[in-house]
């Protein structure tokens, strides 16, 4: 069974197409299942659209639920289309999310740490003048913030992982060995997959999220994974899937697992 659960479309503001853009490509790559899993809005700020380059409007929220629910009735004898969110982390607003994500039946919600200390991880300047110590500090941070995501019960999937190198390729070489297993040991005891995330190849860093070296660490702690293509165009929908497939089978995977209605569906490798 070939499956996709990361997937945007034009309410962020910066991906292109509409949702059902993605669930045609995904019919056309022979998927038979596909995640709608847009960027949550930021739902603490008194805006409605604080950063329209970046997610949708909290007033939008509630439209993209009922557009992904009818096309799920729509296209339900050619593909099953899951209800998501990629959902951000910030640990002094879980409780709002939590509340606002309990009135909706999502299948699963991503949970991507995509600030820390008020800056995106992609923001390549937070990395000047930051010496060996400092960028240590920066990665353990990190690390931390996806630990405790994986520890807040709210989400099914960890998103990106080690996406912090996506405009910044050494990051991998920082030493952090110790909070990366944390992290993981975390979605281990918690039942949480970690996503293989393709979208790597369209940065700085190539290939994708995470490394070969953390999927080894995530099998050894026996952690779930699950396939997300992070397509912002409908045309990158289940790239590289095969590729991944295969990786993960000689890295010793049997398994990866997709979600329907926030239950584990477990699909051989």
């Amino acid at each position: 069974m070939k499956f996709d659960l990361h997937t945007h479309h034009y309410r962020c503001g910066h991906a292109a197409g509409t949702i059902e853009d993605y669930i045609r490509a995904a019919i056309d790559a022979g998927l038979q299942a596909v995640g709608i899993s847009d960027h949550s809005p930021y739902f603490a700020r008194e805006e409605d659209h604080p950063s329209p380059k970046t997610c949708m409007a909290k007033s939008e929220f509630p439209g993209y639920v009922r557009e992904v629910l009818r096309l799920k009735e729509k296209y339900r004898d050619r593909i099953e289309v899951l209800l998501g969110v990629e959902s951000d982390f910030f640990p002094d607003q879980i409780g709002l999310y939590r509340e606002i994500y309990e009135g909706y039946p999502f299948d699963y919600i991503i949970g991507s740490v995509h600030y820390l200390g008020g800056v995106s991880i992609f923001n390549r300047n937070r990395w000047n003048g930051l010496d060996e110590a400092g960028k240590r500090e920066v990665k353990r941070r990190y690390y931390e913030l996806i630990r405790e995501s994986a520890r807040s019960g709210l989400f099914q999937i960890l998103g990106h992982i080690d996406a912090m190198k996506g405009y910044y390729p050494a990051f991998s070489d920082i030493p952090a060995a110790e909070e990366i297993d944390a992290a993981l040991r975390a979605a281990a005891e918690h039942g949480i997959a970690i996503e293989i995330n393709t979208s790597g190849k369209t940065k700085d860093c190539g290939g994708w999220y995470p490394s070969d070296d953390i999927l080894e660490r995530a099998l050894h702690f026996g952690v779930d994974v699950t396939f997300g293509s992070d397509a912002h165009k409908p045309e990158r929908v289940g790239d590289e899937w095969e590729r991944v497939r295969k990786r993960l089978k000689e890295i010793g995977f049997t398994r990866w697992v997709f979600y329907r209605r926030k239950r584990p569906v477990a699909v051989p490798l």
